[in-house]
């Protein structure tokens, strides 16, 4: 995968939870740090949302935690809009949904990452930036999450 992502080194573990402020103050005594704050995704006009190649209103509340130099660990608490989010937790309940990887070109590793059959399941975009969520869930067990800063 390196080769076609360009980096091997994971920056985020994404979690579905039904409760984010309960898993947040659970991980902040855990870990031994600040509750961060909760944020709450784009409307589609800011992120224009596309889940299985059409908009969606989704939005998720989330809080990240840095766990290392460059590894955040982000809690996700969907909303009932039609999201990869809201699939993952009303088909397989709480748990790890992604792994991160800052890359450069976003067309053109989703349509590399298509030819390997990885799909795309959903996009967006965030302040500074965008998302994609490719369904590695067959080989690599797990859906891969291309992040690109502007």
């Amino acid at each position: 995968m390196s080769a076609v992502l360009g980096t091997d080194q994971v920056v985020q573990i994404g979690i579905i939870v039904k409760d984010v402020e309960t898993t947040a103050t659970k991980y902040a005594e855990f870990l031994g740090v600040a509750k961060p704050d909760i944020i709450i995704t784009g409307k589609y006009e800011e992120a224009l949302t596309e889940y299985k190649g059409q908009p969606s209103e989704a939005t998720a509340r989330l809080a990240f935690f840095h766990v290392g130099p460059s590894l955040d660990i982000e809690l996700i608490q969907p909303d009932e809009k039609p999201s990869t989010w809201r699939e993952f937790l009303d088909e397989k309940g709480e748990g790890v949904h992604h792994i991160a990887f800052f890359i450069k070109g976003m067309k053109e590793k989703i349509f590399e990452l298509g030819a390997q059959n990885i799909s795309l399941v959903q996009k967006g975009e965030y302040t500074g930036g965008r998302y994609a969520y490719m369904d590695s869930s067959k080989d690599l067990k797990t859906i891969l999450e291309l992040l690109e800063n502007d």
